[in-house]
């Protein structure tokens, strides 16, 4: 249970180190997704989710709008949506979602970032067996026994539920969601601390301290490129 923690903590960690930069890779997945669908979260279900994640990050109102406006007026800027996969040190295991206008850069980069890191970039489907999609939503204020009583009355079941640290975390399939998230709303709640489709590890690895501090080098070097998105790993941080 330990490592689907840290996770949510890394999660909530990066909400302060390096905002303008995660403002930028949010602007980008929403203007993807409405470019992809209608400019409607109501009608546009990956928009919906994206927009979710945005206000877990407490992404501005303005670049949630420019990105929209931006779809909505036609601009030719298209993207391509790539996973890369790969290794650290120790037996870690890497997955790296991207968003990206050049494919080439972006494969010679995130190989870069592997491989002067102690990595090295694998073939697709050398790490991902080893992780599952998972729904991950996080509300405050509640308890586990709450939680729980709040899925029953929705007939919604969760692979797991777990409090820590005044937050109870719900893990559900993927295409449970919006329906976990809309139990919730209905009972009251009207924030959530974490809201994220991930890939769990199946396994924790741990490292060494100096392998620790190197894979840490990797994982940054990855999560400062342009087109990264998302990196999810199998090291219990």
């Amino acid at each position: 249970m330990g490592r689907k923690w840290n996770n949510i903590k890394e999660k909530k960690a990066a909400k302060d180190k390096n905002t303008s930069r995660i403002y930028a890779k949010f602007g980008r997945e929403i203007y993807v997704a409405a470019k992809q669908g209608e400019p409607d979260p109501e009608s546009n279900q990956t928009l919906k989710f994206v927009l979710e994640r945005a206000k877990t990050y407490n992404v501005p109102k303005h670049i949630i709008d420019r990105a929209i406006e931006k779809a909505k007026g036609g601009s030719e800027e298209n993207y391509d949506e790539l996973r890369y996969e790969g290794f650290g040190p120790n037996g870690s295991m890497v997955i790296v979602d991207t968003l990206t206008n050049n494919v080439n850069r972006t494969a010679s980069e995130v190989r870069a970032a592997f491989n002067k890191n102690g990595g090295n970039m694998g073939v697709s489907g050398s790490v991902s067996y080893m992780f599952d999609a998972t729904a991950v939503i996080g509300v405050e204020g509640k308890t586990e026994d709450d939680v729980l009583e709040i899925l029953m009355e929705a007939d919604l079941d969760a692979r797991d539920i777990i409090e820590e640290e005044d937050v109870v975390i719900v893990y559900a399939e993927p295409d449970q969601f919006h329906a976990v998230q809309e139990a919730f709303k209905n009972a009251g709640v009207t924030e959530f601390s974490v809201a994220e489709l991930t890939m769990l590890a199946q396994s924790d690895v741990e490292l060494p301290a100096d392998g620790q501090e190197q894979f840490e080098k990797m994982i940054d070097a990855l999560e400062d490129l342009e087109d990264v998105q998302q990196v999810f790993h199998n090291v219990d941080m």
